[in-house]
């Protein structure tokens, strides 16, 4: 369990975040400077190479930069990341084959858009332009990939087909959130329109009740707080039919990553709820019964992780990964990421910190106590922004160490003597990591509440 016995406060780790955006600088360079093609992904002793699969992490790369000059202010970090963005993102506002838009396009197309709106760019209309046009399309294109349930919600269906929903979606409802504040709508045959809250709130409500548990009986291993990577429905009605996953140890079992998306996924949603209008509830029972829906997932999962994790907040990858036995109480120590039976996430509990804290904040806004969220998030932190997770100046690309991709497939490069993958960096754990910085850093720095949608959720 995460160990809350001190009390930290953000002001803490100032001198940590200082030290951090240095060394971030520094990782940008060496991933720019290499003379390598292709969408970086993970690390191979210390070196980032590329995948052929869906280039999800395209996105991180320009969006890494981005956050860099939001940081700095370091020009040059804005002209790589908007250069990008103009260069090798189009693609992905068009692309019909994968539920990755609010990661790949909110991370650029929608960072310039809100540093635009917050004045950290100088303004230009037709620029401004350039980045609502592309989320507004990005977001209807997110929409499309769509599948019915037979209880009358529906579900934005993952790169394996209509047939699956995937927890990871959660948080790219980002792209669907910023197309409805952009006032786009999706329309399909007959030129019906369908609107894109509509669809954020239905996919949610799916997650929540197929994705996520809550010690109700549903199953022999209905835990509260569990978290399904994948739920499978018949296509013909419609009908739920198992948890599944591709990433995790088992469908029965939390893969980390998958619980820490669902982590930061409804809060962040919960957030931007505050900028919609009542009325845009009514079809769905009123706004309290939506934000209930979500508010119950969001602590059900945060709650799970807290007591599912080692003291210092960083989970193995899979809580029921099968080594977990052999290596005693675990629960009750810091995460050694050198063990020899099973690897630990950095990137998902990167992703899970903030949003332990986004949860934390947004009940302490809203008259409920949200300190032992706040507080695990910041403790888990604190460990990433030091050793043996803040890759310090070395030639090592990497940003955060300790990251690991898929432990099923055996994508993850062991080191030579090692039993298990340890000691390398994937793209999407350094870019939460730096956007991880930029949230505490602005809290520290008593500056606007920083969310996607740009603005304060108050």
């Amino acid at each position: 369990m995460i160990d809350l016995t001190q009390t930290l406060n953000v002001a803490m780790l100032t001198e940590s975040l200082d030290e951090f955006w240095a060394i971030s600088a520094a990782k940008i360079d060496q991933i720019e400077g290499d003379s390598s093609e292709g969408v970086p992904v993970f690390t191979v002793d210390g070196r980032y190479t590329t995948q052929d699969w869906t280039q999800w992490t395209q996105g991180f790369q320009f969006g890494s930069m981005l956050l860099q000059y939001e940081a700095t202010g370091d020009e040059k970090y804005l002209d790589w990341g908007r250069t990008g963005t103009l260069q090798q993102m189009p693609a992905h506002v068009t692309h019909f084959g994968v539920h990755d838009h609010g990661f790949n396009n909110i991370s650029t197309y929608g960072a310039l858009r809100r540093m635009m709106l917050e004045g950290r760019l100088d303004r230009n209309e037709w620029e401004l332009h350039y980045y609502e046009m592309a989320l507004s399309c990005s977001a209807a294109v997110q929409a499309y990939r769509w599948s019915e349930t037979s209880t009358g919600d529906g579900y934005i269906y993952s790169f394996n087909g209509p047939h699956s929903l995937f927890c990871d979606t959660i948080r790219s409802l980002r792209s669907l959130a910023l197309g409805h504040t952009l006032g786009h709508e999706l329309l399909i045959e007959n030129d019906e329109r369908v609107s894109l809250l509509d669809r954020l709130i239905q996919h949610a409500q799916s997650t929540a009740r197929h994705n996520v548990y809550y010690g109700e009986g549903r199953d022999t291993y209905d835990v509260l707080g569990r978290v399904a990577h994948e739920s499978i429905f018949n296509t013909r009605d419609g009908r739920y039919r198992c948890p599944s996953t591709q990433q995790g140890y088992s469908p029965f079992t939390t893969w980390t990553r998958g619980l820490a998306w669902i982590m930061l996924g409804f809060p962040e949603q919960l957030e931007y709820l505050q900028t919609a209008d009542d009325q845009d509830f009514a079809v769905h029972g009123g706004r309290a019964a939506v934000e209930a829906c979500f508010l119950k997932a969001a602590r059900a999962a945060c709650d799970f992780y807290i007591h599912n994790t080692p003291t210092d907040g960083i989970p193995f990858w899979d809580t029921g990964a099968p080594g977990l036995t052999q290596l005693g109480d675990y629960l009750d120590r810091p995460a050694d990421p050198l063990n020899d039976h099973e690897p630990i996430d950095s990137s998902a509990a990167a992703i899970a910190a903030q949003g332990l804290l986004r949860l934390g904040h947004y009940l302490n806004c809203h008259g409920e106590d949200g300190s032992t969220y706040f507080q695990a998030g910041l403790k888990t932190a604190q460990t990433l922004l030091g050793e043996p997770y803040l890759n310090k100046p070395s030639e090592h690309q990497g940003l955060l160490l300790h990251s690991i991709y898929h432990q099923p497939r055996g994508w993850d490069a062991i080191a030579s003597g090692a039993r298990i993958p340890h000691g390398e960096s994937c793209m999407w754990g350094d870019y939460h990591l730096r956007e991880l910085a930029l949230y505490l850093g602005r809290l520290a720095g008593d500056a606007p509440y920083y969310t996607f949608f740009g603005s304060s959720p108050d």
